[in-house]
């Protein structure tokens, strides 16, 4: 039986501990790499391999859909099972459309974890019950305005419909000030939601944040 090389990343250290031990636990699994942020993640797979990633989507820096789009862009073999606490349609939805292979949310069962990865290891496409129920909404969402925006309009819009100002989410993506306020333009156009009161209340209604 071939082994399962996975990584793992989560910014908290707890969590990775736990999901490194339930899983070492089958024999043809070995973690191989674990991470803490993003741009950590991103460049370890610059000089090394694994086979599956399991990613949170709540990670410091760019965040885990851009590193999920990025990965996917550049290692399209790598399977990538996103393993978070979000369960809302349009993460869930946003994620699948970036290239994830699987969602568990993080109220699944800790057996659960193992039989994702052991089902994309397979060449399984592993979703929880949540996530279904989540993509089953998605789609009946499926003409809003904010299915026109890309992985990173969507991420940035999530960021200023919570009322963060720009040169803060520029400090959380890395990126510049500029760079944030040319996606603001964008969601702007595609949306229509002119500042951020109307963005949190449009959010709200559809689920998009807490």
């Amino acid at each position: 039986m071939s082994c399962l090389r996975v990584a793992i990343a989560d910014d908290h250290a707890v969590v990775r501990a736990g999901f490194k031990r339930l899983l070492e636990l089958e024999p043809n699994i070995r973690v191989v790499a674990e991470f803490a942020n993003c741009e950590t993640t991103y460049t370890w797979f610059n000089a090394n391999h694994a086979d599956i990633l399991v990613l949170d989507l709540s990670m410091p820096g760019r965040g885990g859909l851009e590193t999920l789009r990025r990965l996917k862009a550049r290692i399209p073999m790598l399977k990538i099972l996103i393993f978070s606490m979000h369960d809302t349609p349009a993460m869930v939805s946003q994620a699948m459309q970036a290239g994830a292979d699987g969602y568990l949310t993080k109220s699944s069962p800790p057996g659960a974890l193992i039989a994702a990865v052991q089902e994309i290891g397979a060449g399984g496409h592993p979703l929880s019950e949540e996530a279904v129920r989540a993509l089953g909404e998605a789609g009946r969402d499926e003409h809003a305005p904010h299915q026109l925006l890309s992985s990173r309009e969507f991420q940035v819009f999530t960021l200023l419909a919570q009322g963060l100002a720009v040169d803060d989410i520029a400090k959380r993506l890395y990126v510049s000030a500029k760079t944030v306020a040319n996606y603001q333009t964008a969601i702007r156009q595609k949306t229509g939601l002119g500042n951020a009161l109307e963005m949190f209340r449009y959010a709200r209604a559809h689920a998009l944040v807490e």
